[in-house]
């Protein structure tokens, strides 16, 4: 029996999808795993039983994503599931920013530039739906897989420097995550580079923007209008800003589509081992299991895989990945499992599948 934390509601979908084996209730104190919306955890306690953390959306700024890692928990996010939700808001955005709403939905953004900052799912749709409304698109995203691009309708424009989206778009759609890099994205010196009368749209993270910048680019009109659902107190009452309610994966359809996700990545790691759509750890999808599966969350150093293994006499299968500072691996054997695997230095948590 599984015990599962939900510290948002979770739809009713994704927890019928946990199935038997699995308990699922708002307060648990030994949970084996957690389901998030928007709950903060960064002071939470997280128990010696946590294994896995599941958020239910695309942004984990909600979780000690460090703390959680050096204490083998893997959390997974659900890319995609709210996406299409997300494209319709931005748009719905971008047609109020032209002020005639009703009026401008035929005139005022066709043939216009639109710059896609940050392609994945989200930004992806946006772009399509953009260039099939008469948009010219031009998107930018240093780390465009193939993939990514083949999701791209061919009259969307890569650019491989962010300073030709400023330079050349009417309106500016961000869609990246925020860290370290992304922070300030919009800026008094990124501003200055940007067309006057330009519209920017923010319905990814609150500090993708500086709003004091913002507000000097608003007041004096180099910008025309900022639409966000991220809205913070300085800019509330702010002419030319549109504040929308957080509302962008709220439709009964995102909200199934995350909490399925989020329930499948659950059970996936608990009842096999495999780790899917993680932000932390490596991904690694995984077989049957051959025997018990004994599963190694570890430093990424050379000497820590060669010891693991060499406590085996036997094995059936051995996997192993690693992401940055830490890594994965996973042994199937028919051996009885030493305890003695805890104690490898550099290993944070080992755990048994059957």
């Amino acid at each position: 029996m599984y015990n599962v934390l939900k510290l948002n509601k979770i739809a009713q979908v994704g927890i019928d999808r946990l199935g038997a084996g699995y308990t699922a209730s708002d307060d648990c104190s030994n949970p084996d795993a957690v389901l998030v919306r928007s709950a903060s955890m960064h002071d939470m306690e997280l128990p010696d039983s946590l294994k896995a953390i599941a958020r239910a959306g695309a942004g984990t700024n909600n979780i000690p994503i460090d703390k959680c890692t050096k204490q083998g928990i893997v959390v997974f996010n659900t890319p995609g599931a709210n996406a299409n939700a997300v494209k319709e808001l931005v748009l719905a955005g971008m047609l109020m920013s032209s002020r005639d709403v009703l009026g401008g939905i035929e005139w005022a953004i066709k043939g216009k530039t639109l710059g896609v900052v940050g392609l994945g799912a989200i930004g992806a749709l946006v772009a399509n739906a953009a260039a099939a409304l008469g948009m010219k698109v031009i998107g930018y995203d240093p780390f465009l897989s193939v993939a990514g691009a083949l999701r791209l309708d061919t009259s969307v424009e890569y650019k491989a420097n962010l300073d030709d989206i400023f330079a050349e778009s009417d309106y500016i759609s961000l869609h990246v995550p925020l860290n370290a890099d992304t922070k300030g994205t919009v800026c008094a010196a990124t501003i200055a580079k940007m067309k006057d009368n330009v519209r920017i749209m923010n319905f990814a993270r609150d500090g993708l923007v500086n709003s004091t910048d913002l507000l000097e680019g608003l007041r004096s009109g180099k910008i025309a209008a900022y639409v966000t659902d991220f809205a913070t107190d300085d800019i509330l009452c702010e002419d030319k800003v549109i504040a929308l309610p957080h509302l962008g994966a709220s439709t009964p359809e995102s909200e199934d589509n995350c909490a399925v996700m989020a329930a499948d990545e659950i059970k996936a790691y608990l009842e096999n081992g495999s780790i899917i759509n993680s932000v932390n750890l490596p991904a690694m999808k995984l077989g049957k299991i051959k025997g018990s599966r004994v599963c190694v969350i570890h430093e990424n150093k050379a000497d820590i895989l060669p010891a693991i293994t060499s406590m085996f006499k036997s094995t059936n299968a051995v996997e192993s990945k690693a992401r940055g500072d830490y890594a994965y691996t996973v042994v199937d054997t028919d051996d009885e499992i030493s305890p003695d695997i805890a104690f490898i230095e550099g290993v944070i948590k080992v755990r048994i599948v059957k």
